[in-house]
């Protein structure tokens, strides 16, 4: 199971399958090969949606994104 969480705090937002986890990895910059931390806007969610993104994975940043500018989002593995 691989688990969302907020970087500012900690706060889990949902957990996503292996597919997800490649195609977050996979569309989004890392800085290093060790990096698990992005940050995600809602362009950065409507990119995801265009790649094929799964409901899960879109609502659970959508929910974390609100109206906000973005957030910095990790994954975990559990």
């Amino acid at each position: 199971m691989i688990t969302l969480v907020a970087t500012d705090g900690g706060a889990v937002l949902g957990t996503i399958g292996e597919d997800d986890l490649r195609l977050l990895t996979g569309q989004l910059e890392e800085e290093d090969s060790e990096d698990t931390d992005y940050f995600v806007s809602s362009d950065t969610i409507e990119m995801l949606k265009d790649a094929g993104a799964g409901a899960e994975l879109i609502r659970i940043l959508t929910e974390a994104v609100a109206d906000s500018e973005g957030i910095e989002v990790a994954w975990r593995r559990d």
